[in-house]
């Protein structure tokens, strides 16, 4: 039987029911049951969606700060975002500023929303003297090519007569000049990571309009013209600084955010879970572990793409550390996951129950599942 002298818990949230800190507490406690001595390491996990942000806070004893910015509506909303402990990382999800959860179903039109408050949530981390940044972008509710997020640190957006364009996507067409002169000068000074999972660019049949700008309400008529606008801004952004975006891979993510990021804050746009394991170094604790315990709210086929468990695992399976996964269900189809580094999954649903108990019991369903593992591994 291998010893357990260190264990190393690192799951996602369990979406609608745990966050991924509850998760990591919740295992320890059916652990320590067997195992009254064994070292639970807690590196909360996430892939740069939802719950990234949360996540990172808590993995590294930071703080999460909540402010009024401006919606993806123009209208005013309160938005999230987190510092880490050591007060050098920001961490923000620009769902939190602008995303597709904050405009009613009636009112969706990525014509109109604006990133803006995602560049207000960037420049509140600028003031708390932010190192580095963190930046995911799923979710979002816009196509405006990352616009609105460089008027709100103070880039200029101009039309033929030099006067401020509006907010949305549909105001890019009439962009004429780009002005640099006003933006954030702190900015310079700090690295800016992009949890980017998808690869479309800003342009075409696979562009940023085409391919999500039906779900954020629009109709086919205006995502033509969000296209059109999106590429008048890519030509004004080759014209004028000499950057070629339009064909970026990933410059398409969140409306076009990836290529405002890239353009203008110098982003690097990178894969979700991959940022996260770094920033939370869980490299290091996984390299001294005896077992890695991940998971989530389901290990399915969207598991090969790039999720949490995926990335833990294959992590481990490079120091040749078991893995074990637990998730509320496992689906068909899962067994290649024990060639990427799984050594057993277990769901913690043990009966029929409803969605709505199976939620609200969480904690106490991974306490228990967790304990009866820790029973089976003692005895081996």
């Amino acid at each position: 039987m291998k010893k357990l002298d260190r264990i190393v818990l690192a799951p996602d949230s369990f979406k609608e029911s745990m966050t991924a800190k509850v998760v990591c507490e919740s295992l320890e406690r059916g652990i320590k049951k067997i195992f009254p001595s064994a070292n639970c390491v807690h590196v909360p996990m996430a892939d740069g969606g939802e719950g990234t942000m949360q996540s990172l806070v808590d993995a590294t004893n930071g703080e999460v700060y909540e402010i009024e910015v401006i919606g993806p509506l123009g209208e005013a909303v309160m938005a999230k975002y987190g510092i880490s402990g050591n007060k050098e990382t920001g961490v923000i999800e620009m769902a939190s500023a602008s995303g597709l959860h904050l405009v009613p179903d009636k009112k969706r039109n990525p014509c109109i929303t604006t990133t803006y408050g995602t560049g207000e949530l960037i420049k509140a981390c600028l003031n708390h003297g932010v190192k580095k940044l963190l930046i995911g972008i799923g979710g979002s509710a816009t196509n405006d090519g990352g616009a609105g997020m460089f008027q709100a640190l103070g880039g200029r957006l101009l039309d033929i007569n030099n006067k401020d364009i509006g907010f949305g996507g549909l105001a890019l067409k009439n962009l004429h000049r780009i002005d640099l002169s006003e933006l954030d000068d702190r900015l310079n000074n700090v690295e800016i990571d992009v949890a980017c999972d998808v690869d479309n660019p800003l342009i075409g049949e696979k562009g940023a309009s085409r391919v999500f700008g039906y779900q954020k309400g629009g109709t086919e008529e205006q995502v033509e013209l969000l296209d059109l606008a999106l590429s008048h801004y890519g030509d004004i952004i080759e014209k004028q600084l000499n950057i070629d975006v339009k064909n970026f891979k990933g410059a398409g993510a969140a409306g076009g955010l990836g290529a405002g990021l890239k353009v203008f804050l110098n982003g690097e746009l990178k894969k979700g879970v991959d940022l996260v394991i770094d920033y939370a170094k869980l490299e290091r604790e996984i390299e001294k572990a005896d077992l890695v315990i991940t998971g989530e709210g389901s290990l399915d086929s969207q598991t090969f793409h790039g999720k949490t468990p995926l990335g833990v695992s294959n992590l481990a399976m490079k120091y040749d550390v078991p893995v074990i996964g637990i998730a509320g269900k496992l689906s068909d189809g899962i067994e290649g996951l024990y060639d990427e580094g799984f050594t057993a999954m277990f769901s913690i649903v043990d009966g029929v129950i409803s969605l709505e108990e199976a939620l609200e019991q969480g904690p106490k369903k991974i306490e228990k599942l967790i304990e009866n593992i820790m029973r089976i591994w003692k005895i081996s």
